[in-house]
């Protein structure tokens, strides 16, 4: 078995980890319970490009439970936790290809030798594994039956492709379901984003002006954690509509450059690149923090930040200050890539419970259905977002009421009015 990551010696700390998180993920373990009966994946080949995490972990494992071989990249350069990789390697045989802190060119030749299984099913986190697919590796479409996408960065990057014809086969766009994005991205990236923020600084939150630039799910998850943590949350848009969602409930909502001015720490959840740039760098007071919880390192313009400063160091593990030449110092986490994995472990296995279920069942889907899908990105079907939900609550062992037949009858009715 090939595979490339950094220290082999870390997989009984890595399997004590798995282990952990699988306690945490009792959707996932159902589903991989049923797969090692069922089998739906057998002859399938899955390249994975996604953060190599202890969750991710038990995701690996329940794809070849359902009998598919399986190849793991990162999706980051940053957000590999080495034991885990070591431990899916030692214990588990699964290859992967993931190494925390790979430069550029390392990350992509992961990227191919996750490829070179020739995939019939990817698995994606951010399109890094599709968008080299269709630049580098076009020979490999033909044979791949469709793909998964887990982001709204992907999901955003895939549409464009579908949308000028350039897509090469189907994705289905685990982002969009309602038991991912109304979790993983509100209270995953809201929990975790926090924790990133504090174990690289171990600043207190409560006072301080917190500036969240994006109000989407992710955006409303780190401010309302911040402001439960007793920060003041302060939200910039380019939206009407979140805008104004983030107004009413109570939010104050200004433009970035007014932001930068009063903000004491800055957290980028777009999806988009230079949100913040050398001329809010230039209005920011002494001490500011800026962190990223978008998929890419492109939401904090890095370019301008080296540009404007007159040098920087490393004062604490993830926490780099940057000198102005007024004598003003700011500083960066993580380098700019994702803080809650970069400066912490990522969403609690709790949330990606459902997520990763959602990735499983769709690839089921993806490899089972009768007809082949059309290239384009489709949502997750309905039944397989509500029997994710259904198998949580009775984890959770939250029961729910059910219609009674006269309500039933009522709700297909239209006759019955005032």
């Amino acid at each position: 078995m090939q595979f490339d990551i950094a220290d082999s010696s870390l997989a009984p700390q890595g399997k004590l980890r798995i282990e952990w998180a699988e306690q945490q993920m009792p959707v996932l373990r159902q589903i991989r319970e049923r797969f090692e009966g069922d089998r739906p994946l057998e002859g399938q080949r899955l390249a994975a490009c996604l953060h190599v995490t202890t969750e991710t972990a038990n995701l690996m494992r329940t794809l070849k439970a359902g009998g598919a071989q399986v190849a793991l990249c990162a999706s980051n350069p940053l957000s590999t936790q080495d034991d885990a990789a070591a431990s899916l390697v030692e214990d588990f045989e699964i290859p992967v290809f993931a190494i925390c802190g790979e430069d550029r060119d390392t990350y992509y030749r992961h990227l191919n030798a996750a490829l070179d299984i020739e995939p019939t099913v990817t698995m994606d986190d951010g399109a890094d594994l599709v968008s080299t697919i269709h630049q580098e590796r076009t020979e490999l479409a033909d044979g791949i039956l469709g793909g998964t996408e887990e982001t709204t960065t992907g999901v955003i990057r895939l549409r464009s492709m579908a949308a000028t014809g350039e897509l090469l086969y189907p994705i289905i766009a685990v982002n969009d379901a309602m038991t991912k994005h109304l979790f993983d991205n509100r209270f995953g990236t809201g929990q975790s984003t926090i924790d990133g923020i504090m174990r690289a600084t171990n600043i207190l939150l409560a006072g301080k002006n917190v500036v969240v630039c994006g109000f989407g799910m992710c955006g409303r998850g780190v401010a309302m954690r911040a402001r439960g943590m007793g920060a003041r949350a302060m939200i910039c848009e380019v939206e009407a509509l979140p805008a104004l969602e983030a107004a009413m409930e109570g939010y104050q909502v200004l433009p970035v450059a007014e932001a930068a001015k009063i903000g004491d720490i800055f957290v980028t959840v777009t999806g988009n690149t230079s949100v913040i740039r050398a001329e809010h760098i230039a209005a920011m007071k002494d001490g500011a923090i800026m962190c990223n919880a978008g998929h890419f390192d492109v939401e904090i313009d890095l370019e301008d930040l080296h540009s404007v400063a007159q040098g920087s160091r490393q004062v604490r593990p993830s926490l780099e200050e940057f000198r102005m030449s007024d004598g003003r110092r700011l500083y960066l986490l993580g380098e700019g890539r994702l803080v809650n994995l970069a400066a912490a472990e990522g969403h609690p296995a709790s949330v990606m419970d459902m997520s990763f279920a959602n990735q499983a069942l769709c690839s089921e889907f993806v490899a089972t259905s009768p007809s082949k899908l059309r290239r384009d990105v489709h949502a997750v079907p309905d039944h397989i977002d509500r029997q994710i939900a259904e198998l949580k609550l009775a984890a959770l062992g939250i029961e729910i009421d059910e219609l009674t037949d006269e309500q039933e009858e009522y709700l297909a009715s239209w006759r019955q009015g005032t």
